[in-house]
């Protein structure tokens, strides 16, 4: 029963109405809609007939919509909007909690919220307080939507049984599933999923959409993929607006693995996403990492007008380059201590050739995963060293996978920022400028900012990295953007790196 109630008019209001009237993708993620008339909420993109103003009420999020009455648009899918970056809510540490419960759903893990809160520092009634004041419903209701959205969107873009899409989005019974699910949504699983008719996918062919808002700087983020690709790992094709690559993801206690391939639509502002059937079970994780990997929940509107006040020429729609698999992505900070980014990956291509697990797929140029955690700590350092790593590196490298390994590091963008970067700067061989940069790629911190970074300081004209420091606080809270836009203007030198020692020279 929807009960929300006419809002006064306002000039929020008529804005948000005009945005729905032209369909701004700009604002896409950032309100819903739901209309009185009908009964239904959608996002501002949706290709519906108008609604009437009076017949409108807004909301800042699906959740608040749910809570309000209103079921989710079945034609724009409510479930493929951006999400939101972790600045753009004044209220951080409730941003911090919804990240780490979305992180928690996609994966398919049991949530705590006590235990949410503890890795916040804070209670758990003051984390329910905070969160109820910055997103306006119940850390309850938000995991709720959260886990019924992702559900919707198994059972519409993939043949999984609705027993696995259940489990998937984080309902232990599916008797449970059912019924939440037609309480919300006044539809069963079961007949969502006969809705979608002829357009039932099969296992081989999956393909998803993956929704951002404009601008996007599609050229400069799949460039700066590109230029870190490993062979046999992952290629990139920057006129073709596509990235593949091979990817490992934990799952029910053990590791799956396939590929995907990736294609960027600019003109519906998305990326068509297709996967190996072997990932399936684990796509709920999958779709959260590959939001975090392209930022795709960036808000420019937010971001570009900071982005002006840069000694450089504008760049619409600058991007975060995340990480697909924190690890691998860490590791490569590592590796990359001290070289140029051509030495960095000519050091990841030989510990991949070395560590990394076989793995045929449909494409000739991947043949094999990144290393594992567990691969690295078990390896020998005398072996590694023989790749041309020194000695120091070897030691963090090793240091950081047995952390990883052992679960006591846990490297996603819903990992508490604070207690992560402690943790990362107590191993050896990692420090400030490590650190900064694992938090900007791995866990998506947009304030991440690497001082002491040769290519910052040369793209500046300086190699005063306090006066960087100083000059970087007019760019806040969006420095890491700030970086990726400055590393565009460097050029890419190609320097070498140590040959891989004789066997068995020591370290």
């Amino acid at each position: 029963m929807v009960t929300a109630t006419a809002p006064a008019a306002d000039g929020l209001t008529d804005a948000r109405y005009a945005a729905l009237a032209a369909r701004d993708a700009r604002f896409d993620g950032r309100f819903f809609v739901g209309v009185t008339s009908t009964g239904i909420y959608c996002r501002p993109v949706c290709r519906v007939r108008l609604p009437q103003q009076r017949n409108c009420r807004f909301f800042p999020h699906a959740a608040a919509a749910e809570q309000a009455g209103f079921r989710p648009c079945l034609r724009c899918r409510p479930e493929l909007a951006p999400g939101l970056s972790l600045t753009d809510s004044s209220q951080v540490l409730a941003r911090h909690a919804a990240q780490a419960m979305v992180q928690a759903v996609h994966e398919g893990q049991p949530l705590s919220l006590p235990a949410v809160a503890a890795r916040l520092g804070v209670t758990d009634r003051h984390l329910r307080r905070i969160f109820q004041e910055a997103h306006g419903v119940s850390p309850i209701d938000f995991i709720t939507t959260q886990r019924l959205l992702l559900a919707k969107q198994l059972l519409t873009d993939t043949p999984l049984p609705v027993t696995q899409v259940a489990l998937a989005s984080g309902y232990a019974s599916l008797r449970r599933f059912n019924a939440a699910f037609a309480e919300r949504y006044r539809l069963s699983p079961s007949a969502l999923r006969r809705e979608r008719g002829d357009a039932a996918p099969e296992a081989a062919g999956i393909t998803l959409k993956l929704a951002y808002r404009p601008p996007y700087d599609v050229a400069g983020m799949l460039a700066f993929f590109a230029q870190r690709a490993v062979p046999g790992v992952e290629t990139v094709d920057v006129p073709a607006l596509t990235l593949r690559r091979t990817l490992a993801l934990p799952h029910g206690g053990g590791r799956l693995q396939g590929w995907i391939s990736l294609r960027y639509r600019p003109e519906r502002h998305e990326v068509q996403l297709s996967l190996a059937p072997t990932l399936v079970p684990a796509i709920g994780a999958l779709l959260q990492r590959l939001r975090q990997a392209l930022d795709l929940d960036a808000d420019p509107a937010q971001i570009d007008p900071v982005m002006a006040g840069l000694p450089l020429p504008p760049v619409p729609g600058i991007r975060l380059a995340g990480s697909f698999d924190g690890f691998e992505t860490a590791m490569r900070v590592v590796l990359g201590q001290q070289v140029t980014v051509a030495a960095a990956r000519t050091l990841a291509g030989r510990v991949t050739e070395r560590y990394g697990e076989p793995i045929t797929t449909p494409f000739e140029d991947l043949t094999r995963l990144a290393p594992s955690a567990q691969a690295i700590a078990e390896a020998d350092p005398a072996e590694l060293g023989q790749l041309g790593i020194v000695r120091q590196r070897v030691r963090a490298l090793q240091a950081l996978a047995a952390e990883v390994h052992a679960g006591r590091i846990t490297l996603h963008r819903g990992a508490p920022l604070a207690a992560t970067l402690d943790a990362l700067r107590a191993l050896p061989g990692i420090g400030d400028w490590t650190a900064q940069l694992v938090a900007l790629r791995v866990l998506a911190w947009p304030d991440a900012f690497p001082a002491t970074d040769i290519g910052l300081l040369n793209a500046l004209g300086t190699r005063d990295a306090k006066a960087v420091l100083a000059q970087a606080e007019a760019w806040r809270p969006w420095r890491a953007y700030a970086v990726m836009r400055l590393w565009q203007e460097q050029p890419t030198p190609k320097a070498p790196v140590a040959p891989a020692a004789p066997a068995g020279e020591p370290l």
